[in-house]
């Protein structure tokens, strides 16, 4: 059964990203070798990325034409995507299909074979998968950081989800890098 982990970047105070759309600087705080080995080794864990419609539209607009060359790059325009999004027609990134159903597409994802799924950013996503179930793990880079506003990559619910501390990896930069599985799997 395939496995489906949240890898987001995160501040002390929660925020994924800042009050404007891609408001990201804070991710410079974290990058550093450290964290850019550990994003090489998700490459080579992963076969499917899964972004929202916000996320997707993000990423399509930058990494096809990046400049700079690495094993990243080659691995996000290579790799299969999904956009979740009910509104989107069509996806003309390498490599992407739209599903307006991520639950049951997410639900029938995990009984075939393959590797590690993932949710890169897509806030909205990942608490949808969180809230049904389907989340297997979260990783979180704590960036030393406080924001004080932004949009935070936990939004509000009705119960509580408790978890369980996998691992933890603190960076030279000072961020933390945290993987938790739900303590009450679905």
């Amino acid at each position: 059964m395939r496995k489906l982990v949240i890898w987001n970047l995160m501040t002390l105070d929660g925020y994924f990203e800042g009050t404007k759309p891609w408001d990201l600087d804070f991710h410079m705080l974290a990058w550093g070798d450290e964290l850019e080995h550990y994003a090489t080794e998700l490459g080579k864990e992963g076969d499917l990325l899964i972004f929202g419609r916000k996320t997707y539209e993000g990423m399509a607009a930058y990494w096809p034409t990046a400049t700079e060359t690495s094993d990243i790059t080659a691995y996000m325009n290579g790799i299969a995507k999904i956009a979740a999004s009910r509104t989107l027609d069509k996806a003309d990134w390498n490599n992407t299909r739209v599903v307006g159903d991520i639950v049951a597409e997410v639900k029938k994802l995990k009984e075939e074979p393959g590797k590690t799924m993932f949710v890169f950013g897509s806030a909205e996503v990942a608490d949808v998968l969180l809230k049904a179930g389907l989340v297997d793990e979260l990783r979180i880079c704590l960036v030393p950081v406080v924001l004080g506003s932004g949009n935070p990559h936990f939004k509000p619910a009705a119960e509580q989800r408790p978890m369980k501390l996998i691992d933890s990896c603190p960076l030279k930069t000072g961020a933390v890098i945290l993987r938790y599985e739900p303590a009450n799997p679905a």
